[in-house]
């Protein structure tokens, strides 16, 4: 299984219960897709670096977890058709195994 993190925001107009949908909706569809340890984070309201479909906030949230590709090609398509999310970004994280091998190339320069 392979860590990864997604960053998506989320409309300011979002009462409380629709937030708290939005937000069970993405960690459902990522469990039913059998992802593992998601960690989920509530970052607020905060201003956008530019405006976003007439939006100048947005609600952040943070999920990392642990799970195979499809399940994220699965996650992002919900996220792009929905009209509560503004912006979404998916980042994969390297393991420890990965950042040892490129230390050790470094290394021998």
């Amino acid at each position: 299984m392979t860590a990864y993190e997604t960053m998506y925001i989320l409309r300011p107009d979002l009462g409380e219960e629709q937030l708290d949908q939005a937000i069970n909706k993405y960690q459902d569809l990522l469990k039913d897709q059998g992802v593992e340890d998601i960690d989920t984070q509530h970052r607020g309201k905060r201003r956008l670096a530019y405006e976003i479909q007439n939006f100048r906030e947005g609600i952040y949230i943070q999920m990392n977890y642990n799970g195979q590709g499809h399940a994220i090609a699965k996650l992002e398509r919900e996220m792009r058709i929905s009209e509560q999310v503004i912006r979404y970004l998916t980042l994969r994280h390297e393991g420890p195994a990965a950042a040892d091998a490129e230390d050790t190339e470094s290394d021998d320069d």
